[in-house]
């Protein structure tokens, strides 16, 4: 807070806002994303396809144009599953690095659990949903969006898939000591906020609740 010439107290909006560093952006904006589009966010863009136009050009595997414990949260959304499997370990370290102390990261990925159940009964090829952008199919969550990829959008095919307890054990091996979320079968999805500090049932559901889609 500061007292202005005229001694009116007022408060630095700069030194209070919270950044927000969205990983694997697109061309999504804090806008679309519950819980950080409010006053209280600043959002910093961060993606590996300069098309997007991104604040930083990087890889969820190497963001060393980020400072370390430099942001208050991260949201990464359908892009982990875009890194081969032995890359995962240095993503989430990345994340655990340039998150601040009491940081949190907020991920989602497909649920591959819930996929295969249905490529088990010979769906494959059969629409699971409608998206805003045309029915989705399980071979597109399992390996990318077949017509981005044929347009020469090589980034979005998949190289790695999780279950709730592989996302769960790689971010606690990660050294984020708390975890909240689990399978949102109604869209396929698995939802987590990790802590980086240990936290008790009562702070992480009032932390995390605001951002669950």
């Amino acid at each position: 807070m500061l007292i202005n010439s005229l001694g009116i107290l007022f408060i630095d909006i700069k030194k209070i806002m919270k950044t927000l560093l969205h990983v694997g952006c697109g061309y999504s904006n804090i806008s679309n994303l519950k819980g950080f589009n409010t006053d209280d966010w600043k959002e910093i863009r961060l993606d590996i396809n300069e098309k997007v136009e991104p604040d930083i050009l990087g890889t969820l595997t190497d963001m060393k144009l980020v400072e370390t414990q430099s942001v208050d949260a991260i949201y990464s959304a359908y892009n982990i599953d875009h890194i081969y499997p032995h890359e995962v370990p240095l993503a989430l370290k990345e994340f655990h690095r340039v998150l601040k102390v009491d940081g949190i990261a907020i991920i989602r990925c497909p649920d591959i659990q819930s996929v295969c159940e249905i490529v088990a009964q010979d769906k494959l090829l059969e629409p699971l949903y409608e998206s805003p952008i045309g029915p989705v199919f399980p071979i597109d969550i399992l390996f990318g969006s077949r017509k981005d990829i044929a347009k020469g959008n090589e980034y979005m095919a998949k190289k790695v898939g999780f279950t709730y307890s592989v996302l769960n054990s790689s971010f606690g091996e990660a050294g984020f000591e708390a975890r909240y979320g689990g399978r949102v079968k109604a869209r396929w999805e698995l939802s987590m906020v990790a802590f980086k500090q240990k936290k008790s049932e009562e702070e992480i559901r009032k932390i995390a609740n605001p951002f669950f889609i």
